[in-house]
């Protein structure tokens, strides 16, 4: 099966390659049209894929990933378009030179050629990834998972007669099939037919990705980020970017599962935000200092276990711990978190520095929310994951993320000594 699906991808890819900036910003636009012509269509497909998924169980926080609105279809559509105003990442000299010997040197932007893309529950993934990979000249393998079946259907086949309708082949943009739960095994061992797959979604998935691919991955990471609110804090600031930060959208990976707080100023802050995640309904797990607040308060709060700090909830749960440092908190963070994004308030210069420096995070936050790092917040018009490693990409990716680069040597006749 994925072996006639890359083959079609790699003959679409030909043609790709050589499409113009405004054939494939003519083909993304077809496409956000088209979304927002056919909602009834997706949202019928993506209601009989919510209901199923409540009558089996899936969790809340994954149904919340997995359901569209109108709001969300509009959204989907606003971040194709904000990728079709994006400059074209393809043809960029990225370095040139010439040598001595007379020979002239340039690197240049290409595409990887086809991509996989295995990923859970969020069918807006399936937009997200079709529309950056067709403007940055790639053909997109798209394996959702069962739960979002038809929601993805739907969404591929619309894109795929967008794209037709401009005239590109509408191979670029194909549906792996998700009932048969071997196809994920087939795209990773797709050597030398797949040239790229990443993963997005729970940190099992990507580690399975990850442990078993035979073929290049970058790997998308999990996210257990944290908001460290520092003595010199503006508390004014602190409480309204704790609670973004983590009751916005928990489900997602740039919401944060931890707080931490420095003690001067814990007898005055752990009040204020521990009654404002309660009222927001969030579970709460701490360390003693904590639970003794809580307890004073009235708010129910259990002593976080060992496991707790380095769980990613994607719902209202969080822990809360107070630390006596920037570099208490910064040890913390290490210990316990996933690379993501961590966050201090603070309007002391040294303590960010010092802060900064120690953080091994793809995005560090100063004084503001966790949730923007996030492709459209950055100016990436979406993206096609939030990678946690360091090699090639590392937080949110976009256009440039999804490029590689060829040489082009250009000489008079030298050769080698």
């Amino acid at each position: 099966m994925i072996a006639n699906l890359s083959s079609a991808a790699r003959k679409a890819g030909v043609v790709l390659a050589h499409a113009s900036r405004a054939q494939k910003d003519d083909a993304i636009e077809a496409i956000a049209v088209a979304l927002l012509a056919r909602e009834s269509e997706i949202l019928a497909a993506n209601n009989d894929d919510v209901i199923r998924s409540r009558s089996e169980g899936i969790s809340e926080s994954l149904i919340d990933r997995l359901m569209l609105n109108s709001a969300r279809i509009a959204g989907i559509a606003g971040g194709a378009r904000k990728i079709k105003a994006l400059p074209d990442p393809i043809g960029v000299i990225k370095r040139e030179r010439t040598l001595p010997n007379g020979l002239h040197l340039k690197q240049v932007s290409v595409p990887f050629g086809v991509v996989g893309m295995v990923y859970e529950a969020r069918p807006n993934v399936t937009v997200d990834a079709a529309v950056i990979l067709l403007k940055s000249g790639n053909c997109a393998l798209l394996r959702g998972s069962s739960s979002a079946a038809k929601s993805n259907e739907i969404l591929v086949s619309i894109m795929r007669d967008a794209v037709a309708s401009v005239g590109l082949p509408a191979d670029v943009i194909q549906l792996v099939p998700s009932t048969d739960r071997s196809s994920v095994t087939e795209l990773l061992h797709a050597r030398g037919l797949v040239d790229l797959v990443i993963p997005r979604g729970s940190a099992a998935l990507i580690r399975t990705v990850v442990d078993e691919a035979k073929v290049p991955t970058i790997e998308t990471g999990a996210g257990v980020c944290h908001v460290y609110v520092d003595k010199d804090g503006d508390l004014a600031k602190a409480l309204p970017i704790l609670i973004n930060s983590k009751v916005q959208r928990p489900s997602v990976c740039n919401a944060a599962e931890t707080l931490l707080v420095h003690s001067e100023i814990a007898d005055t802050f752990l009040p204020m935000a521990l009654d404002a995640l309660n009222s927001e309904h969030v579970v709460l797990h701490g360390d003693a200092k904590t639970v003794e607040v809580a307890r004073k308060l009235g708010i129910n709060a259990s002593l976080a276990r060992e496991e707790n700090w380095s769980t990613e909830y994607g719902v209202l749960e969080m822990n809360v711990r107070v630390v006596d440092s920037v570099d208490q908190a910064a040890e913390h963070i290490r210990k316990y978190g996933t690379n993501h994004t961590d966050a201090i308030i603070s309007e002391n210069p040294r303590a960010i520095e010092s802060f900064i420096n120690q953080m091994d995070a793809a995005a560090v936050m100063i004084n503001a929310s966790t949730r923007f790092t996030d492709g459209e917040e950055m100016g990436f018009g979406a993206e096609i994951g939030i990678s946690n490693q360091k090699a090639h990409a590392r937080g949110p990716m976009g256009l440039e993320e999804m490029t590689t680069t060829t040489w082009i040597v250009t000489g008079t006749g030298q050769i080698r000594g």
